[in-house]
């Protein structure tokens, strides 16, 4: 059970790596393709998409392969900033009593 956990715990975050890269991709498509909708441009943007989504796959297997998605998922969000202003207050308050 735990196993399984962790392998759904890993397709969430390999998705979410995925989705990055083809986010950008859609932007830029959008970008090209809507001020003037043709049928080169479609074709461009349509390219640019599956570029984005292969690109997102690629990078998403190197991490799962190496460190795991999570691992990679949780260094991303983490707020290393924050950590350090917590550990100051927590050290001026000590000071104060």
């Amino acid at each position: 059970m735990h196993k399984i956990f962790e392998y759904i715990l890993e397709i969430v975050g390999w998705l979410q790596i995925v989705a990055s890269p083809l986010l950008i991709g859609l932007g830029i498509a959008a970008f090209i393709y809507f001020p003037n909708p043709t049928v080169t441009r479609l074709v461009l943007a349509i390219f640019i998409i599956i570029l984005a989504l292969v690109i997102g796959i690629i990078w998403a297997n190197r991490i799962w392969k190496t460190k795991g998605t999570m691992w990679f998922v949780s260094q991303v969000s983490a707020t290393p900033d924050l950590d350090n202003l917590i550990g100051k207050e927590t050290e001026k308050n000590k000071n104060n009593h």
